[in-house]
C-alpha cells in the first residue's frame, strides 16, 4: 500500500526530487524557500563528553533535516531521560525534554494530534529498552507515524555507567563489578517481533550509511524504528571500534540492500549467508556455498521471518553485523486511521441512532439504595 493509496499528499525533497511520503500532511516549504543545516542548529552550547558518538549523530540530522523540504515549526523531536536525550536541546525545531521512557507516548499523542507535524523520538538503549520497554513495543505495532532513533552505546552513560538492557553478558560496570548476568536485549530482533513496519541498523561513524538510512526512514509512512550503534567514550569506549576499522569493517559488516545478495568482505575472503537444510541462515566463505541457497535480501517481504533470521546473525565479538534497513513495508498507520474515526464520526457516517444503541446497549448497570 503506498502514501497514494491511503489517500494522504506527498511532499518532495527539494535536494533529491523525490517524495518524502512518511511527511504526510506537514505543509512544504515555499516555493523557492530552502533551508541549510546552520537553520536547524540551535543557540545552545552542545555539552556531551569530548568523542561522544551523539556529536557525529547530531551533525548527520542537521545535516540531513533540510531535505525534508518542510517548515522547522512543523517538527517535532521527542526525548527521554538519558545522554541522547538532550538532543532536542540542540535542534531549531520544536522539542520536548520529556520523562524516564516515555517518549514514544508522548509522541504518540502528539503525532495522533496533529497530522501536520513530523515527529520525531531520540532515545536510548536504557531509556527504551527498560522502564520504556512497553511503550516502544507498542508505539511500533500500532504503526504510529514515529521516526524513532535509538542510540545504542550498550551501557547508562548519564546516570554513570551501570550496565543496560543491551550490555553483553559478563560485562563489568559499576551495577555489575562481577560480570552482568542478564542475556541481552537485540533491539532489531525485538522491533522486528512487534511487526514494525521499518527497521534498520547503522552506525554513528558512518556519515554516509547514517544519512541514507534516516532517508529512508523519513520516506516510510508508519512506525520507523532505526537502532544507531554509538560509542560512549567514558563508560564502554571502543565497544565497536572493529567496525570503525576499514579493514575489520569489510569483513564483518554484511550491508543489506534490497534485491542483492548479503555478503561480506570481498575476493578470497568473501563470506556470504546462506540458507541450510533446516532453513536457518548462517554464514559461510562464498567458496562454500550452494548459489541456490545464497540469501537475497527482501525488505519489503510481507513477513517479517527473513528479517529477523539476519538480526539473529548478531554475535556479541560483531563478526557478523548485518547493517541497513532489515524490513520496509506499507501498512495504514495507528494515527491515520484515528483521525479517519474521528472525521467519519464528525461527517454524520456514525448518526445519533449509533450513539444511543452505543450508550443503552447490554452493558449497563442500575444504581439504587440511599444516602
Amino acid at each position: 500500500m503506498s502514501i497514494t493509496d491511503l489517500g494522504l499528499p506527498t511532499n518532495g525533497s527539494p535536494v533529491t526530487g523525490q517524495p518524502l511520503s512518511g511527511v504526510g500532511h506537514v505543509p512544504p516549504l515555499g516555493e523557492g524557500e530552502k533551508l541549510s543545516k546552520k537553520d536547524f542548529t540551535s543557540d545552545q552550547e552542545v555539552r556531551w563528553c569530548p568523542g561522544c558518538g551523539d556529536y557525529a549523530i547530531l551533525a548527520a540530522v542537521q545535516g540531513f533535516l533540510p531535505e525534508l523540504g518542510i517548515k522547522r515549526e512543523n517538527m517535532v523531536f521527542v526525548s527521554g531521560i538519558g545522554c541522547s536525550s538532550r538532543f532536542p536541546y540542540y535542534l531549531d525545531t520544536y522539542g520536548m525534554h520529556s520523562i524516564h521512557g516515555r517518549a514514544p507516548a508522548i509522541a504518540t499523542g502528539i503525532a495522533s494530534a496533529r497530522d501536520d507535524l513530523s515527529v520525531w523520538v531520540v532515545t536510548g538503549d536504557g531509556d527504551a529498552l527498560s522502564i520504556g520497554g512497553n511503550h516502544l513495543i507498542h508505539a511500533l505495532r500500532r504503526n504510529i507515524n514515529l521516526k524513532i532513533l535509538l542510540f545504542n552505546n550498550e551501557i547508562y552513560g548519564l546516570t554513570k555507567g551501570q550496565y543496560s538492557p543491551t550490555s553483553r553478558t559478563g560485562q563489568v560496570t559499576k551495577s555489575s563489578p562481577l560480570g552482568s548476568l542478564d542475556t541481552p536485549f537485540n533491539p532489531v530482533s525485538l522491533a522486528l517481533g512487534a511487526e514494525a513496519t521499518f527497521v534498520a541498523r547503522t552506525l554513528d561513524s558512518d556519515r554516509q550509511h547514517l544519512s541514507s538510512v534516516l532517508r529512508a526512514a523519513a520516506e516510510h509512512r508508519g512506525s520507523a524504528f532505526v537502532e544507531i550503534y554509538q560509542n560512549c567514550p567514558i563508560f564502554n569506549d571502543g565497544a565497536f571500534d572493529v567496525l570503525k576499522d576499514r579493514t575489520e569493517a569489510q569483513a564483518r559488516i554484511f550491508y543489506l540492500n534490497d534485491g542483492q545478495e548479503v555478503v561480506a568482505g570481498d575476493g578470497e575472503d568473501q563470506r556470504v549467508v546462506v540458507r541450510d537444510d533446516r532453513g536457518v541462515m548462517t554464514v559461510v566463505p562464498r567458496s562454500e556455498a550452494d548459489p541456490a541457497r545464497i540469501v537475497i535480501h527482501d525488505e519489503a517481504a510481507e513477513s517479517p521471518a527473513g528479517a529477523f533470521a539476519l538480526s539473529r546473525l548478531d554475535s556479541p565479538e560483531l563478526s557478523t553485523v548485518p547493517m541497513g534497513v532489515f524490513r520496509n513495508v506499507r501498512r495504514p498507520s495507528y494515527d491515520d486511521m484515528l483521525r479517519d474515526q474521528v472525521a467519519a464520526a464528525r461527517t454524520g457516517e456514525i448518526t445519533d441512532a449509533d450513539i444511543d444503541a452505543l450508550l443503552a446497549g447490554k452493558d449497563t448497570w442500575t444504581v439504587s439504595g440511599s444516602a
